[in-house]
């Protein structure tokens, strides 16, 4: 039985890729804080077959604790701080996070016995501004916040680690990908679950920054398959997973409040107070390598992705 560890496996990306793990008959281990209890997170529908380690990314010792014990094989680094607000209210914890952090798991896992293959969860906001479009795996970073600052100092990292300490290791390099699991505080989930409440008439107005913002958007129960995919090639190798077709904030709100019958006109204002100062622009993600080399593509459509997030929003409106 072979055996992964997952750092943020009670979030979005954590908890279906253990899913996905545990149906292909792996042994799954996932860190989580202390005082976390996991049968209350994303993942408690499969907590009882998950065994947990206390751990976090600012403690070395804790962090080659946690891999001593659970001795994978296989080693998914999902745990950040991802929020870009975030990043810019608080760039120290940020960096300390994602860049620090990164660094520590990767130390514990290469002092293993048998260090474990490793996959970094990257993002297309190392790219910021692009001058190229659509963006590969050899596109200039160019961060334009900390967020991705952040997380362009991990991705390069992770290379290190593989072209010079020997360690598989990989980084995938996510575009936008959502699903009905992703938190209120995303702007599709924020939208989604607007439509929703709007429609059952417990809200009546959803305020939005600037809707004419694009983004690469994809489904994340697609994306970790391409998680694992990129551990069982022969060779490390990072890889872009995106859908490659882009879609405005607009796209959003149109699909969302047409999926429950809602005229959007009606209940969506422009705030100019919710507007990104440094909001990067044309992120558009070129999946062709992921195609060519793992056999990887994108299956769910932008329209499947958002009205399957409104109904999940329906149903949990209804809920009592």
């Amino acid at each position: 039985m072979p055996r992964a560890l997952l750092t943020g496996i009670t979030g979005q990306d954590g908890s279906y890729l253990a899913e996905l793990l545990l149906s292909k008959g792996y042994e799954v281990h996932g860190m989580v804080r202390e005082g976390t209890d996991p049968a209350r997170s994303l993942v408690g529908g499969s907590a009882d077959r998950i065994r947990f380690h206390v751990a976090s990314l600012s403690d070395a010792v804790s962090l080659e604790r946690m891999v001593a014990h659970a001795a994978p094989d296989e080693c998914y680094h999902l745990a950040a701080q991802t929020h870009v607000a975030v990043s810019v209210a608080d760039p120290i914890a940020t960096l300390d996070a994602n860049v620090l952090g990164t660094a520590r798991l990767l130390d514990a896992c290469r002092r293993q016995q048998r260090p474990p293959r490793f996959f970094h969860a990257s993002t297309s906001q190392v790219f910021g501004q692009p001058l190229v479009e659509p963006q590969d795996e050899t596109t200039p970073a160019m961060p334009v916040n900390p967020y991705g600052v952040s997380k362009a100092a991990a991705t390069s990292l992770v290379r290190i680690a593989c072209q010079t300490q020997g360690l598989f290791a990989v980084n995938g390099i996510l575009y936008n990908h959502e699903s009905p699991r992703r938190g209120p505080d995303f702007v599709t989930a924020k939208i989604c679950r607007a439509a929703a409440a709007i429609k059952k008439g417990s809200a009546q107005v959803l305020r939005l920054g600037d809707t004419s913002a694009q983004r690469d958007w994809g489904d994340a129960r697609d994306f970790v398959e391409g998680f694992w995919m990129a551990l069982q090639a022969p060779t490390a190798d990072d890889y872009v997973f995106a859908t490659g077709v882009l879609h405005s904030v607009q796209d959003v709100v149109e699909t969302a409040f047409g999926a429950v019958g809602l005229e959007w006109r009606d209940h969506v204002r422009t705030d100019p107070a919710l507007y990104r100062e440094a909001d990067p622009r044309r992120l558009l993600g070129d999946p062709s390598k992921a195609a060519r080399v793992l056999g990887w593509h994108a299956k769910t459509t932008f329209a499947e992705l958002i009205r399957g997030m409104v109904d999940s929003a329906l149903s949990a409106e209804e809920a009592p």
